[in-house]
């Protein structure tokens, strides 16, 4: 069922609480990275023009409440004060007003003396300790605050909290822009794609992936594993991996996937050659001698830290006869200018691919980024763990609970 759309909602002189993204990049006061706050501007703009009063919703950061000490460290670590600079930069046209305060009679008044087209910007959700329990009377607070809801933070609707889900179940709701693109480009993706479909997957471990390979291998015709998480599906297959990363209660599971790709009549690529090294670098970037092997003749004293050339053109030739790609995880320790050029490579076919690719976010965005392949992609997601859970097939709290057409 299609969920209500922003457009679908008559906002004009309504109070419209909108949960964004705006867990930025950050070093003290100064923002590294303001994608997000750009990608949350097409459904402010809307709401703008379209005569709203907009309280915006954010978390940033996290917020250890066991400790108070740490607590205090915390909300002066991550306080939204420079965000709301640098929004205003983005709505000259609007008044962009800060409240340092998630409840009580500051954040009252500025809510009530709002006009249309201006915007509240609430202090760091997670200042509240009730935000991630999803708390009932924190929720009915916030949802009094407002007349509707609109629901734009695609990286945190995986996420059961008082912000993304407890507001929404007392007002009526509709998606933002953001989340309308990323569920037209994962779901088509996922369920109606154009053929032929491949899925790469790569980062650490089998286990943090191990419902998308199912589902994966059920949907896509070929299927690619690189990264730590490929080690043991070698091991699984008998080759000797040395020290390289291997999740030893999974090698059973690897198994059954190899079969089950057999079974299913489809293709699951693996490494042939491997990018080895005796330690991992530390730091992370420093220099590193490394050597190639082909992927079942691993020293014992040597581990894989990227796919080797023969594996990238491999993949790269997958990647080029695709018509859509689904990508999540890096094939190497892509920090290390040494250790990227596998994810490199990956990262230049889907640049160069014709058909649609998708990168679901995490440190395969920030490869295609760092790498400057992100302008080529046709979509690269901004919710790393919230693109996981659609690929593994699961719902989103944040999405279901909103309002159907």
């Amino acid at each position: 069922m299609a969920k209500k759309l922003v457009t679908d909602l008559d906002v004009a002189g309504k109070k419209v609480i909108v949960r964004v993204d705006f867990n930025v990049p950050h070093k003290g006061d100064v923002i590294t990275d303001d994608n997000r706050i750009c990608a949350a501007l097409p459904t402010i703009n809307y709401l703008v023009e379209h005569k709203a009063k907009v309280i915006l919703l954010s978390h940033l950061g996290k917020v250890d409440h066991k400790d108070p000490e740490k607590t205090e460290a915390d909300k002066k670590k991550n306080n939204m004060a420079p965000v709301a600079v640098r929004l205003q930069e983005y709505v000259p046209n609007s008044k962009v007003t800060f409240v340092n305060a998630t409840r009580g009679p500051e954040l009252d008044k500025a809510v009530a003396e709002l006009k249309e087209g201006d915007i509240v910007l609430m202090q760091n959700t997670r200042y509240e300790k009730g935000e991630s329990k999803n708390d009932p009377e924190l929720s009915k607070y916030w949802a009094s605050l407002g007349d509707l809801y609109v629901s734009d933070a695609f990286g945190s609707v995986h996420r059961a909290h008082a912000s993304t889900v407890g507001i929404p179940s007392i007002l009526p709701s509709a998606v933002g822009f953001l989340i309308e693109k990323e569920l037209k480009f994962l779901g088509d993706a996922v369920e109606n794609p154009v053929r032929p479909f491949v899925g790469i997957l790569g980062g650490a471990k089998v286990a943090d992936k191990l419902k998308v390979i199912d589902n994966l291998l059920e949907k896509c015709d070929t299927l690619i594993i690189g990264g730590g998480m490929a080690y043991t599906f070698l091991k699984a297959q008998g080759k000797e991996v040395g020290t390289s990363l291997v999740d030893e209660e999974k090698i059973g599971y690897c198994t059954e996937m190899l079969e089950k790709a057999k079974a299913l009549g489809k293709t699951l690529l693996l490494p042939i050659d491997t990018t080895i090294a005796k330690d991992f670098p530390d730091p992370i970037d420093a220099p590193i001698e490394v050597s190639v092997v082909s992927s079942d003749a691993i020293p014992a004293d040597m581990q894989g830290l990227d796919i080797g050339p023969k594996t990238a053109e491999l993949f790269a030739n997958a990647v080029l006869a695709a018509k859509t790609v689904v990508w999540n995880g890096p094939m190497g320790v892509f920090e290390n200018p040494t250790l990227a050029e596998g994810t490199k490579k990956v990262a230049a076919a889907l640049a160069e691919c014709e058909g649609t690719t998708i990168i679901g976010g995490g440190d395969s965005a920030a490869a295609a980024k760092q790498l400057g392949f992100a302008d080529r992609i046709s979509h690269i997601s901004t919710g790393g763990g919230a693109s996981l859970e659609f690929l593994e097939g699961n719902g989103l709290p944040g999405v279901d609970v909103i309002n159907d057409k």
